[in-house]
């Protein structure tokens, strides 16, 4: 057995006391070693293998300090997150249960000397919150992270629609008791003085009839079938109207009533289907969000592969195949050439793919025309920038 065995007592011993954390000026990160006092570290400084590596460091200096901060500043805040995520803690209480790992990134390696300055360093960037106390520094996590986000909005917009669909309901009963209003009206300024329709006719006959409108026919008391001839009478004016206001609009416009009503089904048709999401699988979007600016993924195209509870999608990138989970509030339709597929993604005939006739750059809108199904070969003549998008081939 040789001296320093893993078995002998003075392996043991030398395990026993590096068991626990020893003095930082004397750990070095590039070796990943352990000193226990100034003598070894000595050492281990003019050792061959220490000299290797200090020469490596030589090389770049700036990005292995670069890797060892990012890599401490990830941990840390992992462990943060992890243990004190929603509480308001000391940051050297956090800093003494991260560095009870014996190897974890040790701060003298990093850009920060002290930890002051690192915990300084999270609050100027926002990752934390942090406050200076007579008892010292303590710090607070903010949660930023992506799914957390992502329910958060998808929170507000289910709040948002809930309260537009209120409001509609609440507009359309409006507009319903508006048009009473306006009926009642109109029957009230179309009728005779009501005194005159209620004041009795005497006939010789001592019986007592009353007049209503301009029916000629009088409802006496002996009369059975009074009532029903007032409703005929008032039915055949109503009948009378409409088809003089028929009549009239035939003359005036010709298919009038019809393009009427050919509009109202399209205003119809419009509300029903206009949502305030329009994601949709198989499309070609572009990414606009701000946060992806370092990521190159800034007004870069991709492809929807999956659509996240209607607001959030899958994107697949064109270029790096990479797959990002955005929502479609960082999203934008993009219009392909003329001639290229579309697809209608919000409005009337939503769900149906076009072919891209010409763009009317002034008015930021286009003239497609449908293929297949129902509406196959009807062209629209303006439709948004916004409700249509490229197809992926």
């Amino acid at each position: 057995m040789g001296k320093n065995d893993f078995l002998t007592p003075k392996a043991i011993a030398n395990r026993i006391k590096a068991k626990g954390l020893q003095k930082l000026r004397w750990y070095c990160q590039m070796c990943q070693k352990q000193c226990r006092d100034e003598n070894g570290f000595k050492c281990h400084c003019m050792s061959e293998s220490h000299r290797r590596q200090m020469e490596v460091f030589g090389q770049n200096p700036n990005r292995i300090v670069d890797g060892y901060s990012e890599e401490f500043e990830r941990t840390f805040l992992e462990h943060v997150k992890r243990s004190h995520r929603f509480s308001r803690v000391a940051a050297t209480v956090v800093y003494n249960e991260y560095i009870s790992d014996r190897h974890h990134v040790h701060m003298n390696s990093t850009q920060w000397a002290t930890l002051t300055e690192f915990v300084k360093y999270l609050g100027q960037t926002g990752k934390c919150k942090v406050e200076e106390t007579p008892k010292g520094w303590f710090m607070t996590y903010i949660d930023r992270d992506s799914e957390t986000l992502f329910k958060e909005r998808l929170k507000n917009k289910r709040l948002k629609s809930d309260v537009a669909e209120e409001e509609k309901q609440e507009l359309a009963i409006r507009k319903q008791i508006e048009r009473a209003e306006q009926m009642v009206s109109a029957s009230e300024a179309g009728s005779s003085d009501p005194e005159a329709l209620l004041q009795p006719n005497l006939e010789p006959g001592g019986k007592v009839a009353f007049s209503l409108g301009s029916s000629s026919k009088p409802a006496t008391r002996e009369g059975v079938q009074s009532s029903k001839v007032v409703f005929e009478d008032v039915e055949t004016e109503k009948n009378e109207k409409r088809s003089k206001t028929d009549v009239n609009s035939g003359k005036s416009g010709g298919g009038s009533a019809l393009d009427e009503l050919m509009k109202e089904q399209e205003k119809a048709k419009e509300r029903s289907n206009r949502k305030d999401y329009w994601l949709c699988e198989g499309i070609i979007v572009k990414v606009m969000s701000k946060a992806l600016v370092q990521k190159g993924y800034y007004k870069q195209k991709g492809k929807v592969i999956k659509v996240i509870d209607k607001y959030v999608g899958e994107i697949e990138m064109l270029d790096s195949k990479h797959v990002l989970r955005v929502d479609q509030e960082e999203l934008e339709t993009v219009i392909p050439q003329i001639g290229g597929l579309v697809r209608i993604v919000n409005g009337a005939y939503r769900g149906s793919n076009a072919r891209l006739l010409s763009v009317d750059t002034d008015n930021y809108c286009a003239k497609v025309q449908i293929e297949k199904g129902i509406y196959d070969g009807r062209v629209l003549q303006a439709v948004d920038y916004e409700d249509i998008c490229k197809i992926s081939q």
